[in-house]
């Protein structure tokens, strides 16, 4: 189950190791580079539920206390800035108004929660070939004092480099870990576009997510 949205991203198991998921949602939702320039680009939210989920089997939550920071597909470090901190408490808040209930993560949740910060670097080509189009119209040749002559520009390309920025959300079922000998990714939830990392628009990225996912309820 995907939904896209665009406005104006052993016995019961004790102990787990927050998981990082393969993110393939990342290439999906990835634009042509020219594209990503734009400075004004809309905020998208993306989200997909695994196959026959029923949420309401689930009753506690647990969510990482940092956030996974991911640079071109390495993990660079966990880290809790301010914005992360607001991004957790933001995630929590909309769970815990759907019924679950908040515990440890030493206490044996049925759902684990990360968040993850994804950057990824896109290099391009710009061809300046037709910049220079009436050049003498600009500059006539007689200033230069070679009247009748005409300006010979070679070939002339750039480069360069666009990051581009995405806040993933990862729910696992711990409830059946043990059982499955498997952490199964529930729910992912996704956001890039203007404001992902701006703190005053998290109360709107958690919102918009879970919006468009009414089936996460208890």
């Amino acid at each position: 189950m995907l939904s896209i949205d665009k406005t104006h991203s052993m016995n019961r198991v004790k102990r787990f190791i927050w998981a990082l998921p393969v993110l393939l949602v990342i290439a999906s939702c990835s634009k042509d580079v020219e594209k990503n320039l734009d400075g004004d680009e809309k905020p998208l939210y993306i989200t997909k539920a695994a196959d026959n989920v029923n949420f309401s089997d689930y009753t506690t939550f647990s969510l990482a206390d940092s956030v996974a920071v991911i640079n071109n597909n390495q993990l660079e470090e966990r880290v809790r800035t301010d914005f992360d901190a607001a991004f957790i408490d933001g995630i929590a808040a909309e769970m815990q108004a759907r019924g679950f209930t908040r515990v440890g993560h030493g206490d044996s949740p049925d759902l684990g929660i990360t968040v993850s910060r994804i950057y990824n670097d896109y290099t391009g080509i710009i061809d300046y070939s037709n910049y220079w189009g009436g050049y003498s119209g600009y500059w006539d040749p007689y200033y230069w004092g070679y009247p009748g002559y005409d300006y010979y520009f070679p070939p002339l390309y750039g480069t360069y480099t666009v990051t581009e920025g995405a806040v993933t959300i990862d729910m696992f079922d711990l409830k059946n870990a043990a059982g499955t000998n498997q952490l199964r990714l529930m729910w992912s939830g996704l956001v890039r576009g203007s404001g992902t990392f701006v703190t005053g628009m998290i109360p709107t990225h958690t919102k918009a997510l879970f919006a468009q996912s009414p089936y996460i309820t208890n």
